[in-house]
């Protein structure tokens, strides 16, 4: 009997579930258990609206229960879909379930994140407005997440919306950090996600460019400690200095000063073109050297 609920949630037939029900009454009670997932985890994947709301309409409590896969409610799965209309019927069903968490400690709004589900991602937040504001077990705010990810369209979406809203003490921010210290700006900067640092830079949502990890590195240490011949890599330090990015590590920063004074020495009587060639060695030595 359980295989063929499992058959007809696949499906999403709703004549089909009647006669099952007709059969044995009890038949959604024994799947709960007897299942990795139940019926509505199923129609929430499938995009089965009308099955869904049957669902639930039979019993209700299914839009909390968890499956055994990663923890996830039907609502985590049908925020990581583009079908807004299966959000809904979940959310008007349930609302409470904006913050029911995975095995992961993740929302269905950090989910729906981590795909860039931004139309998805307002239904959430106009729901239960305070899921943006919580947190994942290392302290990670939601925009770590799009960082993580890429997903720069959620990451707009979500800076803008904070801007617009009153904060507290427990209020995610730009500069938020997560266990080990770092910013939105030191994962960008980490993983070279080119478009994301510029927007950050440019977005006049009051980035700490000089914020400090618990290492005591800023978004420019993190580059230099990692730095390559790439372009990227220098495109990526131009922009952070240009924006008032500076080292602090004191290896780095020691370095670093010791090349401007030399080459500043060097170029001090060389007119146009050797302050060319300062700029153009400035960049090599800092981006080339392998103990940066």
């Amino acid at each position: 009997m359980e295989r063929r609920v499992y058959d007809v949630s696949l499906e999403g037939n709703v004549n089909s579930l009647m006669e099952l029900l007709e059969e044995d009454p009890l038949v959604l009670d024994r799947v709960i258990t007897g299942f990795y997932e139940t019926p509505l985890h199923i129609a929430a994947m499938r995009g089965h609206v009308d099955f869904a709301i049957k669902i639930m309409n039979i019993k209700p409590e299914l839009s909390s229960e968890l499956d055994s896969h990663g923890g996830f409610c039907p609502l985590h799965l049908a925020s990581t879909k583009t079908n807004l209309e299966m959000v809904k019927v979940l959310l008007e069903a349930n609302p409470n379930v904006c913050s029911v968490t995975d095995q992961d400690g993740r929302t269905p709004l950090h989910l729906a994140a981590m795909k860039g589900r931004v139309e998805i991602m307002k239904m959430l937040i106009k729901t239960q407005p305070k899921a943006i504001h919580m947190l994942l077990d290392r302290r990670e705010t939601i925009l770590h997440l799009c960082v993580q990810h890429n997903r720069l369209d959620a990451l707009k979406f979500l800076v803008e919306y904070l801007a617009g809203v009153p904060t507290d003490e427990e209020s995610i921010s730009v500069n938020s950090k997560d266990d080990d210290g770092n910013t939105i700006l030191h994962l960008a900067v980490a993983r070279r996600h080119m478009k994301i640092i510029k927007y950050l830079l440019e977005s006049n949502r009051g980035i700490d460019i000089n914020a400090l990890n618990n290492n005591g590195f800023t978004a420019l240490d993190i580059l230099a400690q990692g730095i390559g011949r790439d372009l990227k890599d220098t495109e990526i330090g131009d922009l952070l200095r240009g924006a008032g990015g500076v080292l602090n590590n004191r290896d780095t920063n020691h370095d670093y000063q010791k090349l401007v004074e030399k080459r500043t020495q060097e170029t001090s009587s060389g007119g146009k073109g050797g302050k060319k060639k300062f700029i153009s060695d400035e960049k090599k030595d800092l981006y080339h050297r392998n103990e940066l």
